[in-house]
């Protein structure tokens, strides 16, 4: 699934006028998984980065307005479970974050696993929610990752 590009990377141009205004821009962006993962392979120990700021990094590299969300998430997820199922050229998909430094139940191991990584590098995992618990990033911007 990492390596299936279905026709992209592309741009295609939204007529949705909701959409315009929440985006900012008409013309969106799709990036192949496999972007992602090479993106998620230049995160360096003790930092992280948000979907969103992948997100915004292809929208700005490719000339687009912004970058599709949904299909972000999916292959961000794509990418972790293709490092995790390989023995070599592991991806540290434990780094990137949802948004506002959210950590990602999706992840192989889910958010246990992803918060042990996360603390055997330095990072403070705290929890929000009484009911609806979930688990972030302290002071993530801290600890961003430029990838200008």
């Amino acid at each position: 699934m990492l390596h299936e590009s279905k026709d992209m990377p592309k741009i295609q141009v939204i007529t949705d006028q909701k959409s315009i205004d929440k985006y900012g821009g008409d013309r969106m962006y799709f990036a192949p998984p496999i972007e992602y993962d090479k993106i998620m392979k230049r995160i360096p120990y003790g930092k992280v980065i948000t979907v969103g700021k992948i997100r915004e990094y292809f929208a700005k590299l490719s000339g687009a307005d912004f970058t599709e969300p949904i299909t972000a998430g999916i292959f961000v997820t794509i990418a972790a479970w293709a490092s995790h199922q390989r023995t070599k050229d592991e991806t540290p998909y434990w780094r990137t974050l949802k948004a506002k430094g959210e950590l990602n139940p999706k992840y192989p191991g889910g958010v246990k696993a992803q918060k042990s990584k996360l603390e055997a590098e330095g990072h403070t995992i705290i929890q929000r929610g009484r009911t609806n618990i979930r688990y972030y990033v302290s002071d993530y911007e801290d600890f961003l990752f430029d990838l200008i």
